[in-house]
């Protein structure tokens, strides 16, 4: 099994063999930029750019590193401090054992040093993030700043500018030192191609020309605006089922045509359904749909009789409105339900081909895009060591751990870093992409316990970048646009999962919304550095206590059910799933009807809607104030385990009290979640209201592997209900 790295930063740093004491010296004063080397200096230290200097002031040695402008008066000693917010290791973390063996800047200082030395009184009582950790191996300077960040070397160390305080959130929103229970059968290094920037740039570029096309052909064949965040979905639902190799772009699916699409388009036909307020608003929508219904059947190739019902209904409807001043909305809002009934069997088979035909363009087009990317992708890695085969599958059972890949990462490109206030900006070819500090911090923990392949963190800027800019293209650059598509689980209920059901693994997550380090994510490609256990649907774990909160999408959740059932089928070990899945009921989901007829049911928990809420999407860049917001619908908590997992992990009604608790609002933060969900529509954007029969998923991630909850406009309640909302 390989190791997971599950030891903590401080532990890591306390098992190091610290350098031998510093020789005497005498002779010729050295300067600062004195670059030979060194006889007391290990091989180790004079690599990772360390040189032995002389303090005329003091009148004694000082060690100065030409990579990182850093100066010490002791023998440095690699990864006990920060290399950018403490840049002179003045509060470095003390090695274990007594005075004499002091790290860095822990000693008791002269009164020359005292008087122009920053804060040191730091003390780690539990491991936390920083930013950023510095690697534990010796070597060169993990990453490079942005030229702004770069510090000015001091001429000697001993009038230092106050060094800031290592960076630590005021509020974390994991727990990364809960160790996993879940167990795997030993499993072969993936064949996925490694993360390049100049492959994800390229990606981007394409998948946002894709998102323009699909804009142009409703335009121009429907005359319609794409259903908001549609695409998203559509690249959820079309992964699920997509054999492909591109981890984003589809381009090997049957059928062609997606029935996510398809449905929201048709959905959309002749007009958008508004959500309304006023009388007056139902009344305007219900003239504009008859008069584009009529306008519709009158430029298609309709039948006979489909011309006849409509122009009848929607002739009829325009007479009504003339007649009729003093009707309420109600009344208004049950003609266009009738209307809608009675012209959109017909309205539909005329658009049919058309909206086909849209999403028969887009596939066709994400196809090629992929067999492009791919192509730029290999010719990158023309290396003789780039291809490498996995050890074969074995059949013992471990504890899981992370994705690895089988072709080594090439040299990446020089990716610049800076921070802005309490953010971190990356920038690569002049995109840039940006995570708070607190998450980069997350990152950093995640890549040291997950990455094997780079201890120096020569790469880890570059995956980061890329990391950032693959989300950021799955859920689009618009404004709020995919903040709820990836919500997570309040703090307070993972915390009561694990505490009661001994939950220590998230089946639908990523490495910025995951609150354990073992999680199910959807690119396994970039996410299996930080942690991520690949796709939850190729995931086949053998026992252990999962939670499951996957994107609303059907086809995602059946396959999650069907993937649950096959599992639990098999494992006579302990083995348990808590869904967390929308409930609606109007109609019911195929996913949650078979989740309330399993076998393995053992309880269902329903949480009533505005009774709850959910952490924001975009939690790694929102503000704290929007970090969390009220569902608009119920939630239904359904449990499925084995003989085995219900003897270990019941849900006794003790355990479901401490549960239920745990989902309820803060009452500290009930101001900041007055809204249905961060991604609000903008005005004159407002949601479309589905049909009954075509339901529009308020919710979108990765395919099996986002821990997504987007908790937007439910799907629950009936067209009229959702007419009316609001």
């Amino acid at each position: 099994m390989s190791n997971n790295s599950q030891g903590s930063v401080k532990g890591e740093a306390a098992t190091m063999v610290p350098p031998s004491g510093p020789a005497s010296s005498h002779g010729p004063p050295l300067s600062p930029s004195t670059t030979s080397k060194s006889p007391e200096l290990p091989d180790e230290l004079v690599q990772a750019g360390w040189s032995k200097c002389w303090s005329r002031r003091e009148n004694r040695p000082y060690y100065f590193n030409r990579f990182t402008n850093q100066s010490l008066w002791e023998v440095p000693v690699l990864g006990q401090h920060d290399v950018i917010s403490d840049p002179l290791g003045l509060n470095a973390a003390p090695a274990e054992g007594g005075d004499g063996n002091l790290g860095n800047g822990q000693r008791k200082r002269r009164g020359s040093e005292e008087q122009g030395a920053g804060p040191n009184s730091f003390k780690r009582t539990k491991v936390e993030p920083t930013t950023p950790i510095s690697p534990s191996t010796p070597g060169v300077k993990p990453w490079s700043s942005a030229p702004e960040e770069k510090q000015v070397p001091a001429t000697t160390p001993t009038t230092p500018s106050p060094a800031p305080a290592p960076y630590r959130p005021a509020v974390i929103y994991w727990d990364l030192d809960v160790q996993t229970n879940a167990v795997i059968r030993e499993r072969s290094a993936a064949n996925h191609l490694p993360p390049h920037p100049e492959i994800e740039l390229q990606r981007a570029q394409l998948v946002t020309k894709l998102r323009q096309h699909y804009h142009e052909l409703c335009h121009q064949r429907e005359g319609i605006d794409p259903p908001r965040e549609s695409f998203n979905r559509w690249l959820l639902e079309r992964k699920v089922i997509d054999k492909g190799l591109d981890p984003l772009l589809p381009s090997e699916c049957e059928p062609a045509v997606s029935p996510s699409m398809f449905r929201e388009v048709m959905n959309d036909i002749p007009i958008r359904l508004s959500r309304i307020k006023y009388k007056e608003e139902a009344r305007k929508l219900l003239f504009k749909y008859a008069e584009a219904a009529k306008r519709m059947i009158d430029s298609r190739n309709a039948s006979p009789e489909s011309r006849k019902v409509v122009k009848w209904n929607a002739e009829d409807t325009m007479n009504w409105l003339r007649r009729d001043h003093s009707a309420s909305k109600e009344d208004y809002m049950d003609r266009l339900e009738h209307l809608r009934q009675q012209c959109g069997p017909h309205v539909t088979a005329v658009a049919k081909d058309s909206v086909e035909g849209i999403c028969s363009k887009i596939y066709q087009l994400s196809a090629e895009y992929s067999r492009r990317l791919r192509q730029t992708h290999l010719s990158l890695l023309q290396d003789p060591s780039t291809e490498s085969c996995g050890s074969p599958p074995q059949s013992r059972l471990v504890y899981c751990y992370p994705v690895r890949l089988s072709i080594p990462t090439p040299a990446l490109p020089r990716v610049e870093l800076h921070f802005e206030n309490d953010v971190a900006c990356l920038r690569f070819r002049g995109e840039m992409v940006k995570v708070n500090r607190g998450h980069f911090s997350k990152l950093e923990l995640l890549y040291r316990y997950s990455c094997i392949d780079d201890p120096r963190f020569e790469k880890f800027l570059a995956r980061v970048w890329c990391l950032l800019k693959r989300y950021q293209v799955m859920f689009g650059s618009g404004a709020n646009e995919g903040s709820g598509l990836q919500g997570a689980l309040p703090v307070a209920v993972f915390e009561a999962l694990n505490r009661q059901f001994g939950v220590t693994f998230e089946c639908f997550a990523s490495p910025l919304n995951c609150y354990f380090k073992q999680f199910c994510s959807a690119f396994p490609d970039i996410d299996g550095f930080f942690g991520s256990r690949g796709p939850f649907l190729s995931f086949s774990p053998v026992s252990g206590s999962f939670e499951a909160n996957p994107p609303f999408c059907e086809e995602l959740m059946d396959a999650m059910v069907t993937h649950f059932e096959e599992l639990l089928d098999r494992s006579s070990e302990p083995l348990s799933f808590i869904i967390f899945v929308p409930e609606w009921r109007d109609p019911v989901t195929p996913a949650l009807t078979r989740m309330e007829a399993s076998r393995f049911l053992r309880h269902q928990l329903n949480v009533p809607a505005y009774e709850h809420e959910y952490r924001s999407g975009s939690q790694h860049i929102c503000k704290r104030d929007d970090m969390y917001y009220r569902a608009v619908h119920g939630t239904a908590v359904l449990f499925l385990q084995n003989d085995a997992g219900f003897g270990k992990w019941a849900p006794t009604p003790e355990r479901l009290a401490e549960l239920t608790a745990a989902y309820r609002p803060s009452l500290s933060r009930t101001s900041s979640l007055s809204s249905p969900g961060p991604a609000q529509s903008a005005p004159g954007d407002r949601d479309s209201a589905p049909k009954a029969s075509d339901r529009t998923q308020s919710a979108i991630s990765s395919p099996g592997s986002h821990d997504s909850n987007n908790n937007g406009s439910s799907s629950s309640s009936s067209p009229q209900d959702k007419l009316t909302a609001m």
